[in-house]
């Protein structure tokens, strides 16, 4: 292999990533065996001489989250203990990061501890796309490269929709990712405003006009597509000319999909951090230029 080249290891997560990432020049993916032992745990052999070099480890924590995480985990140990120089791992999607806080008494900081055990491990260094909040990043003590996707999501959206189009935060923890949307697409930006009224019910209010406007919904990840869907409903009522909405995790799960496919949403684009089932109103943005491009300018 070339000096110049990557070798990449890749977990189970996310195949289809990691096949995209190896087409192309100087990406090479590292032999290993990854199994299972007859009692369940996870069984790693590093199949490549990795003495004293530059490896990249690629699994996203999704799906199957807790075994993906010790899958990573055992990864790394195995290349630190056969002597690579560095290891960086590129995780698309940070499982664990939505817990970044101690809320009330007795709940653990979990993404503190996730960061704590890749740097434990032997990672070197991180490679994520849009931590769902950004303090997450300070609790590593190696460097991270957080990366985003609302360059890739907008350059789409555009093609959809033109520039002028409202983009609307379906909630206010989604405002900093609108606003840059918003910008990138040279629009207008609204808010939806959320109140509770009881354990199971919500009630939506939107800042912002949408009457006759193509509006794009525009959020960092969508789980069950209740809030996506509710927000979509909204503009609808109020007028929006069309919707699409642009995320950057989709962890979709339950019957997500399905109620986003009978929404007024009319497109749902999503860059793949992690793996998806085809359907019908989902377009997915392939990430590996981005991480290629990083790959590229750490192996010089």
């Amino acid at each position: 292999m070339h000096k110049n080249s990557a070798l990449l290891f890749s977990g189970s997560s996310h195949p289809e990533l990691t096949k995209q990432l190896c087409q192309m020049e100087g990406i090479t993916s590292g032999r290993m065996k990854l199994g299972s032992f007859p009692d369940g745990e996870i069984a790693v052999e590093i199949q490549e001489d990795v003495r004293e070099k530059r490896v990249f480890v690629l699994q996203t924590i999704a799906g199957d989250p807790n075994r993906y995480l010790c899958e990573l985990l055992i990864m790394i140990d195995a290349l630190k203990r056969a002597s690579a120089q560095s290891i960086v791992v590129i995780i698309p999607y940070l499982g664990y990061c939505r817990q970044d806080r101690k809320d009330r008494p007795g709940v653990p900081i979990t993404a503190k501890l996730v960061a704590n055990l890749l740097a434990v491990a032997g990672a070197t260094r991180i490679v994520t796309f849009d931590l769902h909040a950004d303090q997450v990043e300070g609790f590593f003590e190696i460097p991270v490269d957080h990366l985003h996707c609302q360059t890739l999501l907008a350059k789409a959206a555009k093609e959809l929709m033109g520039d002028k189009c409202v983009v609307v935060a379906p909630d206010l923890g989604s405002i900093r990712i609108a606003e840059e949307m918003a910008k990138l697409m040279h629009g207008d930006i609204a808010v939806m405003k959320k109140r509770r009224i009881s354990s199971s019910e919500v009630e939506m209010t939107l800042i912002g006009d949408v009457a006759g406007r193509p509006i794009l919904l525009a959020d960092d990840l969508c789980s069950t597509g209740g809030t996506l869907v509710a927000a979509a409903e909204l503009c609808r009522k109020l007028g929006a000319k069309r919707i699409i909405a642009a995320i950057s995790h989709g962890l979709f799960v339950e019957d997500s999909l399905a109620r986003i496919e009978s929404s007024p949403i009319e497109l749902l684009l999503v860059a793949n951090s992690l793996s998806h089932t085809a359907s019908a109103k989902l377009r997915q943005l392939s990430l590996a230029p981005q991480i290629a491009k990083l790959i590229y300018s750490l192996i010089r």
